[in-house]
């Protein structure tokens, strides 16, 4: 995967500006009157992680790498900070990367290729969702979306306005119908069709975690008895304004089903992006997606090394 157009990254500097600018600000604070990294700069550094939803975890983990620099150089300038920061934060994120994430315009591992998405009500999945068709479809793939979310009235409609928007067929039925139904119906047209990518909604309820799990496992053995090994990718969406409600959010899907793919959105709107980085490291799934805005292309294929850039380009 190549890196983002100068474009795409000044979008990314923009949408990332808000948790930037905090992290800077504070940072600045911390550091004024000191002239080299001591224990109170570090707990100072401590609090700034942590205010901004990098996770207790995560932080210290970042802290004490710097405190073996420190350990290490004997003498670390203030001026230095930033720089120091950045590459460990950069160097943990490598570590915890699970593989190589492929871009809207690569040939996908399967044909269709089948995505089923989870995540509560709210977050923004449904706007994902009419997203991701909108960048697959450009990057001229035939997509069909699924909306297995039957039991929200909203959830289809949305749905709907979105396959108009970008142009893509929906499978959909009756309220209330069964949605591992919905989910078998798509796939088979998807077969018929000659479609490239299936992108399924499932419904985001976290009340009853017993149901949920029981509901995605049934949605799951429907596909695979027409593709096995479907769905190719289960992907989550968290909205990463929340801060600590996403990593729960994280926790309890989860448990619920197997996610090997994360979405953050909204990070244009947070200074709480410092969840990206705690997340990517406590949960040790990929973060695939980020949204930074409301425009179709405002969805990008999360670029570890061009996302720390981002958040601490001056």
């Amino acid at each position: 995967m190549g890196f983002l157009t100068n474009k795409r990254k000044e979008d990314l500097e923009k949408g990332l500006e808000k948790t930037k600018e905090s992290v800077f600000k504070k940072l600045s604070r911390a550091i004024i009157g000191k002239s080299k990294v001591d224990d109170e700069v570090l707990d100072s550094l401590e609090e700034i992680l942590i205010s901004s939803d990098v996770g207790v975890e995560t932080t210290l983990k970042i802290i004490k790498r710097i405190e073996l620099r420190v350990a290490k150089d004997k003498f670390l300038s203030t001026s230095e900070l930033n720089n120091i920061l950045k590459e460990e934060i950069a160097n943990l994120l490598e570590e915890n990367n699970t593989g190589i994430i492929k871009g809207f315009e690569e040939e996908l591992s399967s044909k269709p290729y089948v995505i089923m998405v989870v995540g509560v009500n709210g977050v923004g999945k449904t706007t994902t969702i009419g997203k991701l068709a909108y960048h697959f479809k450009a990057a001229g793939k035939k997509v069909l979306l699924g909306a297995a979310d039957t039991f929200r009235a909203a959830a289809v409609d949305q749905l709907t306005i979105w396959a108009n928007r970008v142009e893509v067929e929906l499978v959909k039925q009756q309220m209330g119908s069964d949605p591992a139904s919905v989910a078998f119906d798509t796939i088979k047209s998807a077969l018929a069709s000659d479609t490239d990518v299936v992108i399924i909604d499932t419904a985001g309820r976290l009340h009853n975690k017993i149901n949920l799990m029981n509901e995605l496992t049934k949605i799951k053995m429907v596909m695979q008895k027409i593709i096995p090994g479907a769905p190719h990718e289960i992907l989550l969406i968290l909205d990463g304004s929340t801060g600590q409600n996403a990593f729960e959010q994280a926790k309890q899907f989860t448990l619920a089903t197997n996610i090997n793919a994360l979405a953050l959105t909204k990070l244009d709107g947070t200074a709480k992006g410092g969840v990206v980085i705690g997340i990517s490291d406590q949960f040790r799934i990929p973060v695939k997606y980020i949204g930074v805005g409301e425009k179709m292309e405002d969805l990008h294929i999360f670029n570890k090394t061009e996302f720390v850039e981002s958040l601490f380009s001056r």
